[in-house]
């Protein structure tokens, strides 16, 4: 897609926020409605999930289905339909929409398709790297302790979905770091 076709991550989601039905969401309406970048899109919003208080372990599971669909090469994420069917309260959805447009707006302003990748390597990459982060949030109930590996996935998300492979690099640092200071927590505790 060009840039001047191509439509930022905020307006896309501020769109599905206004044509969100009322009472519930569910996950096979959002991916119907993301498209091509429904990969992109569901793990950013899951991300965002995985920030909220009690909700770290339940987004850690949704999301590692997503990314080991990316790791074998889907085109979109394909989820059960007892799981699609599953709604999220709409007003909750949007709220969450809200609070994220700010800094998605501002890391818009940096972020623009750069340093391109070859398609298919950076989405295997990008979901393998979104599958270890998953089972890290289920594998640490700890307070806060989902932070850390939520905001991993959120920048990992936004750089993938902006095609800026600058900061997909820099993304995956940061979750290669996230990665290594779990081990050496583990390791810690072990001995």
């Amino acid at each position: 897609m060009d840039d001047a076709t191509r439509l930022p991550t905020s307006v896309i989601l501020e769109r599905l926020m206004h044509e969100a039905p009322p009472g519930t969401v569910s996950l096979g309406w959002l991916v119907e409605r993301l498209g091509p970048r429904s990969f992109g899109l569901v793990l950013l919003l899951l991300g965002l999930l995985a920030l909220l208080p009690g909700v770290a372990i339940a987004a850690g599971l949704l999301l590692a289905l997503p990314a080991s669909q990316m790791l074998r090469g889907h085109a979109a994420p394909v989820f059960p339909q007892r799981l699609a069917r599953r709604g999220l309260p709409t007003q909750r959805l949007a709220a969450l929409i809200r609070r994220a447009l700010p800094a998605l707006r501002r890391m818009e302003r940096i972020m623009r398709p750069r340093l391109a990748t070859p398609f298919q390597a950076t989405k295997r990459v990008v979901g393998a790297l979104m599958l270890l982060l998953a089972v890290l949030l289920l594998a640490t109930p700890l307070p806060l302790s989902n932070v850390p590996y939520a905001i991993a996935i959120v920048l990992l998300a936004v750089a993938y979905l902006e095609e800026d492979g600058i900061a997909l690099c820099i993304a995956l640092g940061l979750a290669v770091l996230a990665l290594a200071a779990s081990g050496v927590a583990l390791w810690l505790a072990l001995v």
